[in-house]
């Protein structure tokens, strides 16, 4: 459904179109009997007979491959296993059913028939077939990185333990789905291909006679160690530097939401993974440095220091990344500190030169220390800034010593250079000193210690911000900025005959600078930047040999960015970082072959959008994001995406759109057993007209469909209310709308479809934002806020619904009135923590003054049987805050994150009940700090995504291992013990879904979020 004030793209009309004919087309050929004929006229010899089972055996599968009817029986196989450890919450007396009953032949079969037409798509229509090298490299990846290896380890037992099974039926799908979602986010309608429901079969399965190798399954989460964030990509940055090892790509520094970086990563491309880097004796966080590989250690040095333009240093340290290890480069004899220099290595030593001593060009006047908004454009040079430097020095890690270089004849002083190694001499080319742009340079030699000029002679005009590779025999230059306008202009430089040749303009990219350059050894690969107006996700390749230029595939790009880095592999260019089109640090990248003219995502595990405010749930085996709002330069996207996380195969799969919700923020969502519920919420349209929503959505996540909840007697659109799960229906509750804040509510039963009011007699106040937990036989509410300026509350109510009775609780030692805290059932208590004061959303539509905040970090333990309150201890208690979110172990309680009244926190503790006391959650590898983020938990990790830091809205999160709490071992007809449904603001939700490029919803007055320290409050006009 094409709705513009829901901010659905194009892509997702598109793909929900497709969906209803695929469904249509494989409806009719299966009931003509002759869908299973379609793919393979004859059966294989049984896996079991022809292939090895053992790890790390190869398989030798039967060249025809798999038959339909044999996909659909693994396909069988593979749903038995993740419904048996599908949650069936203890709340339902009915007992779980058996898979048949909830997954008929026809849907498994349209299952199989949906991912073979997404791969014959990737080959027929983009030219992207899914290869023998990509299905092992997946299963490698499912095996390195796995969240929940027990959980794999029966998947990979289903199939047989036989390799080609996993690659086909396990592997293809996934990549099917990932690589058709980010092809299909370029809105292009697909061929008629893609609705042919004969010959459905890969070409690319003709490579299944190639062996592949099963893979040993790493202990994950079993293995896991308490109080350890598990490593993922970097946070999300620009001004960082990037060296190939080759067989891994190190990025380190730059500047991200948290400021200046000393953090990094490793990315290996075979396995498609990251792996943390210690900060053990890093350097301090800096951007604008310089980094060389060695050939053992990654040497970084220089750069701009927080948080003052004018700070600059001069210390650097030498990272080794087989022992994870820092050293520190000395300082004894080392050039003055600077950024904006260059560095290069000779095979046995660093060489650094040039440079800036203070605020340089290149990171100030809103380009690199500056968070801006939008691209800015090249800033007037400050004839007052401190000189650029013309000195330099050479460094020997052997030694850790250093050694100056020679001023004679060397090039004048001059910051954003650029600089290439020969082999036996360092080239220095053009730059800026703050008020001349030089097209002038210098070849030193650091043998005889040595400059000599080289020639101006049909040089290119002069410029900084521009490229330079070395191709064996020439220095090519191109791209940068004059001064005065952006150029894509070049010139190849031969040290031998001292001579420059222009590079062609014929097909050029566009003019540019701050993009990145890489030497593929024939090829120059040019990538990204700005262009004065635009950031881009063009590039080109140019060849010196024939002089010419061949654009480089836009599709499945990366987003548009500059002050990125790009490596060179031997086989690919990995571009990564920067600051994109979403005005983001952002942690994406793309790897691109040049012979293919291909792309494929560095980041393929989350293909979520950045957003806040959403809803997730946890099933068993997956968590369901769903919804949320994302701001951007005073649009506002109100997402009706969503994404189901497998923490088994660390993999992301898209929920279906079609009848999907409208798209809103502030809904909750409860799951049944086999369903998750989202209801109610808000949006406003582009007349900036505000819609309180009572309606709502089934989704089943085995159909990966949706069906509308009735309205019929439903309760009143509403937003910032509460949901509970009691087995056999969902309970709303409170919220405010239009009309005010309400205490009305109603409980939806999904079997009948149908509402029935709750009584509003003796129930609490009206309020919004307050927390709900359900006990087994009442629902609990406390807390929130009413009135304008909205006040925070301490009362709350037990509502039952056998008898439609409210019985209000204790306000004796209640914890103080809050809103925005988190609440949890433990099994005979609800805890109560944080939250804070702050007016709510009302005092925006009110333009009242809101009262000051004051976050909270106490709580307190209400037993329900007594009607009593006990207080939390707040010793060794995490540091007040609020919006943030809390999970039940099945021990402990573990809150994470929120924001206070100075900043969004990145920080948490672990409550145990039974012995009141605390314990400080780690904050190695943590993820960035956040509000209004979501978190579940697992069964032996708490998983948080998604939220909101400042005005940045972030698609990033982190995996928290509490080796302490219970791990349940569901079973296909047990009752395995379910996560206890907690608030709605308890664990709020995030959705997966593929940048999604909805239409913007224009935005005035103060219906925005309102940048604050702390996470801003959900829009309203």
């Amino acid at each position: 459904m094409k709705n513009k004030r829901t901010a659905q793209s194009a892509f997702f009309n598109l793909r929900a179109s497709i969906t209803v004919l695929l469904c249509a087309a494989a409806t009719c050929l299966m009931l003509a009997g002759t869908l299973l004929a379609f793919f393979r006229p004859e059966a294989p010899v049984k896996a079991q007979q022809q292939r090895c089972s053992a790890a790390g055996t190869v398989s030798h599968p039967a060249v025809t491959g798999l038959t339909f009817a044999e996909r659909v029986s693994y396909q069988r196989a593979i749903e038995k296993v993740y419904w048996r450890h599908r949650i069936w919450p203890k709340e339902r007396t009915d007992p779980k059913p058996l898979l048949d009953a909830m997954m008929s032949q026809a849907q498994l079969e349209k299952k199989v028939a949906d991912y073979l037409r997404k791969s014959r798509a990737l080959e027929d229509d983009w030219q992207r077939p899914i290869t023998a090298e990509q299905l092992q490299a997946e299963m490698d990846r499912m095996a390195q990185h796995t969240k929940q290896p027990e959980v794999l380890r029966e998947l990979f037992q289903a199939l047989g333990d036989d390799p080609f099974v996993i690659a086909e039926c396990l592997a293809r799908p996934t990549l099917a789905e990932r690589t058709s979602a980010t092809l299909a986010s370029f809105k292009e309608p697909l061929p008629a291909s893609q609705f042919r429901v004969e010959s459905q079969m890969p070409n690319g399965i003709a490579v299944a006679a190639a062996g592949y190798t099963l893979p040993t399954i790493s202990n994950g989460a079993i293995g896991c160690i308490d109080d350890t964030w598990r490593p993922n990509a970097p946070d999300g940055r620009q001004g960082h530097t990037s060296v190939w090892t080759g067989s891994e790509m190190i990025v380190w520094g730059g500047q991200g939401v948290d400021g200046y970086l000393n953090t990094g990563g490793r990315y290996n491309p075979v396995t498609d993974s990251w792996l943390t880097m210690s900060t053990a004796n890093a350097p301090s966080g800096r951007i604008d440095h310089t980094a060389v590989w060695t050939g053992s250690e990654m040497i970084v040095w220089g750069g701009q220091c927080c948080c003052n333009p004018f700070c600059t240093l001069n210390t650097g340290g030498r990272y080794n990344p087989a022992t994870d290890s820092w050293v520190a480069t000395s300082a004894a004899n080392a050039p003055s500190a600077r950024s904006g220099h260059t560095a290069v290595w000779t095979g046995s030593k660093m060489i650094v030169w040039g440079g800036n001593g203070g605020p340089t060009y290149f990171n100030t006047g809103g380009d690199a220390a500056q968070p801006f908004d939008t691209p800015v454009p090249t800033p007037t040079p400050t004839p007052t800034a401190p000189p650029a430097i013309g000195t330099g020095g050479i460094y020997n890690p052997v030694t850790n010593s250093w050694t100056t270089i020679s001023t004679i004849n060397a090039p004048s002083a001059r910051l954003s250079h650029t600089a290439v190694w020969t082999g036996s001499e360092m080239i220095v080319w053009g730059g800026t000193n703050f008020s001349d742009y030089f097209d002038t340079g210098g070849r030193y030699n650091p043998n005889t210690n040595s400059w000599t000029v080289i020639s101006t002679t049909n040089a290119p005009a002069a410029r900084f911000r521009h490229t330079a590779v070395w191709t064996g025999s020439e220095m090519i230059v191109w791209a940068g900025n004059n001064g005065g306008s952006r150029l894509n202009t070049g010139g190849r430089y031969n040290p031998t005959s001292d001579n420059w040749t222009a590079t062609t303009m014929t097909s050029s990219p566009s003019p540019r600078e701050f993009h990145a350059a890489v030497w593929t050894g024939s090829e120059m690969i040019v990538w990204g930047g700005y262009d004065g107006s635009l950031l881009l996700n063009t590039g080109g390749r140019y060849n010196p040999g024939t002089d010419s230029w061949a654009a480089t595939s836009t599709v499945n790009a990366p987003t548009g960015r500059y002050f990125h880095t790009a490596v060179w592999t031997g086989s690919e260019m990995i571009v990564w970082g920067g600051y994109d089109v979403s005005n983001t640090y952002v942690k994406t990248g793309g790897r691109y072959n040049p012979i293919s003219d291909n792309w494929t995502d560095t980041s393929p595990g989350n293909v979520l959008s950045a957003r806040a405010q959403h809803t997730a749930v946890w099933t068993g085996s997956e968590m369901i994001v769903w919804g949320g709002l994302f701001v951007d330069n005073q649009n506002a996207y109100f997402l009706n995406t969503g994404g189901r996380y497998n923490p088994g195969t660390d993999r992301w799969i898209l929920t279906s759109t079609t009848n999907a919700p409208i798209g809103r923020v502030d809904q909750t969502a409860v799951w049944t057993g086999s369903e998750m519920i989202v209801w109610g919420g808000y949006y406003f349209d582009q007349a900036i007209q505000s819609h309180w929503l009572n309606t709502g959505g089934r989704y089943n996540p085995v159909m990966d469909d949706w069906t509308a909840t009735s309205t019929t007697n439903a309760p009143s659109g509403r937003r910032f209310h509460t949901a509970v799960w009691t087995g056999s229906e969902m309970i709303v509750w409170g919220g405010s709308n239009l009309s005010g804040f309400l205490n009305s509510g109603g409980r939806y039963s999904p079997a009948t479809d149908s509402w029935v009011a709750t009584s509003t007699v003796d129930a609490p106040a009206a309020r919004e934002i307050p927390t709900a937990v359900w006990t087994g036989s009442e629902m609990i509410v406390w807390g929130g806020c009413n009135g304008m300026p909205c006040t925070p509350l301490n009362t709350g109510g037990r509502y039952n619904p056998t008898t439609d009775n409210w019985t209000a609780t204790s306000m004796a030692n209640a914890p103080s009135a809050r809103d925005y805290h988190t609440a949890l059932w433990i099994g005979s208590e609800m805890i109560i923590w944080g939250g804070d004061s702050f007016a709510s959303a009302a005092n925006i539509v009110a333009q009242t003054p809101a009262p000051s905040p004051t976050p909270s970090n106490d709580g307190g333990r209400y037993d329900p049987n007594t009607d009593t309150w006990t207080a939390t201890s707040t010793v060794n208690a995490p540091d007040r805050r609020a919006s943030h979110t809390a999970v039940w172990t099945g021990s402990e309680m573990i809150v994470w994150g929120g924001a206070n009244d100075s900043s969004s926190l990145n920080t948490g503790g672990r409550y145990n009940a039974e012995a009141n006391s605390w314990t400080a959650t780690t904050t190695t590898n943590a993820p960035a700090g956040r509000g209004f983020h979501t978190a579940v938990w697992s069964g032996s990790e708490m998983i948080v995504w998604g939220g909101q830091a400042g005005i940045t809205y972030l698609n990033t999160g982190g995996r928290y291992c509490a080796a302490s709490g219970p791990t349940p071992t569901p079973t296909a007809t047990a009752t395995p013990t379910p996560t206890p449904t907690a608030t709605a603001t308890a664990t709020p939700t995030p959705t997966p879904t593929p940048t999604p490029t909805p239409t913007p919803t224009p935005c005035s007055g103060r219906c925005t979020p309102t940048p604050r320290p702390r996470p801003s409050l959900p829009p309203r006009p």
